[in-house]
């Protein structure tokens, strides 16, 4: 939906959390809105008021997590602060969704420094973060190419060195890593755990109230913040690859 609702709006579009859903909002001038009402029958169409152009950025502030000033480029971060920069680009935040933070926080906490793989990498934010905790070499991979895009943009803003690419996490093989990030929703979470070849594997995207099914691997940590969860998992050896899962 998300790709489909970029075509009509490739500005970009925001994403509103609600407790049980998620809701988008695009942009777009008066000859838009028919062809957007047509292809979306449930969207609602409304007027925008003065000044909206600027409006969103107030959604958008800086956090401070695992160490890190998370933020975007308009912010300003504290001179001693390792900074974690992210223009949101288009349809993607700075890191102040509390899935993002808790991730964050568990990314930040293991012990370890090897290898990290971002399954979903969005703007690329834990992507950023790993590489700034130590973590390398860092691969993000998205099924948005505008995602890879984002986050390879938003790496050379911070001067980090990671891989982006294409795939398909439920089909496509993965490379392998040590520790694996997976923020995003709960049945793709499963899915996806079902296909690394990692060690470690922090995940999030879902409701406090929701746990991932995690044949394999061992639950070494939870933690909630507003509604929502992350959790670690862990195995003692990488596994062999499994095939494609069947969606």
């Amino acid at each position: 939906m998300r790709a489909r609702l970029l075509a009509l709006s490739p500005e970009g579009i925001e994403e509103l959390d609600f407790e049980e859903s998620v809701e988008l909002a695009a942009y777009v001038p008066d000859n838009v809105v028919e062809e957007l009402l047509r292809a979306f029958p449930s969207a609602v169409a409304q007027p925008l008021g003065e000044g909206w152009e600027d409006a969103w950025r107030a959604f958008h502030r800086p956090v401070e997590v695992g160490g890190l000033w998370v933020g975007p480029p308009w912010e300003e971060a504290p001179e001693s602060a390792r900074a974690v920069v992210i223009d949101p680009g288009r349809a993607f935040g700075t890191g102040g969704h509390p899935t993002t933070r808790l991730a964050l926080e568990l990314l930040a906490a293991r012990p370890e420094r090897g290898s990290l793989l971002d399954v979903g990498c969005g703007s690329g934010v834990l992507a950023i973060a790993g590489a700034r905790l130590g973590f390398a070499p860092v691969r993000a991979v998205d099924i948005d190419p505008v995602a890879v895009e984002t986050t390879i943009a938003n790496a050379a803003l911070n001067g980090v060195e990671l891989e982006a690419f294409v795939a398909d996490a439920a089909r496509d093989l993965l490379p392998e890593a040590s520790v694996a990030t997976v923020n995003v929703l709960l049945r793709p979470v499963e899915k996806i755990l079902q296909r690394l070849d990692a060690s470690v594997a922090v995940t999030s995207g879902y409701l406090d109230r929701e746990r991932p099914a995690h044949p394999g691997w061992v639950h070494e940590s939870h933690i909630e913040a507003d509604g929502w969860a992350a959790d670690t998992f862990s195995r003692g050896s990488a596994p062999n690859r499994l095939p494609p899962a069947t969606v």
